[in-house]
């Protein structure tokens, strides 16, 4: 898989999304979930790609994250339509710095997303669920310390699974709302556009 900005950016271009290009000042974020052919259960098999334009040149960072729920909540959704898998897409102001279930500071979900429902309780993904679309707190957030399995770190939200990588998005994200204001644009692709 070709992670590059320049693919990144064009895949976003093709699919007719926003890119964030103004360079006025820094962090002015797109923000990249990566969903990858890996349909492993249980794993944080996708990526998080953050870039940004300034004075004219791109920068960008690349994390480890999961973009599907955990094998406990496909197993035993929370709601009765089945578990929430973020259908991909871009959404537009999605997340803002907030209290994960009041805990700690995440994006957290403002405005409405779709997701595909997966209700047949096994351990695929199942990617041609019911869509349903509203505020369902798909969040970006973190897990334990350093997780290797998503278990029950996921109901659909996007989770890193390291805390030190959690800490230095956190950082980002709080000078980009510092520059742009606190909303935040998720886009969702798979492997298979690079």
């Amino acid at each position: 898989m070709n992670m590059t900005i320049e693919n990144i950016r064009n895949v976003l271009v093709k699919k007719g999304y926003m890119v964030f290009e103004d360079d006025s000042k820094p962090f002015n974020l797109n923000i990249v979930g990566i969903r990858t052919k890996d349909e492993r259960s249980n794993a944080f098999n996708d990526w998080m790609m953050l870039f940004w334009k300034y004075a004219g040149q791109w920068n960008s960072m690349t994390f480890p994250i999961t973009t599907d729920p955990g094998l406990y909540w496909r197993e035993n959704p929370i709601v009765v339509k089945g578990t929430a898998v973020l259908k991909e897409g871009q959404y537009r102001g999605m997340w803002k710095i907030a209290k994960h279930q009041g805990k700690y500071e995440a994006l957290c979900q403002r405005k409405q997303c779709t997701v595909l429902r997966d209700n047949n309780k096994d351990g695929k993904i199942d990617f041609t669920g019911v869509e349903d679309t509203g505020l369902f707190g798909i969040n970006h957030h973190r897990a334990g310390k350093s997780s290797t399995q998503v278990d029950k770190w996921s109901a659909g939200c996007q989770v890193q699974p390291n805390r030190s990588l959690y800490d230095i998005e956190m950082n980002i994200f709080k000078a980009s709302a510092e520059n742009w204001g606190n909303s935040f644009t998720y886009t969702l692709i798979h492997e298979r556009d690079l």
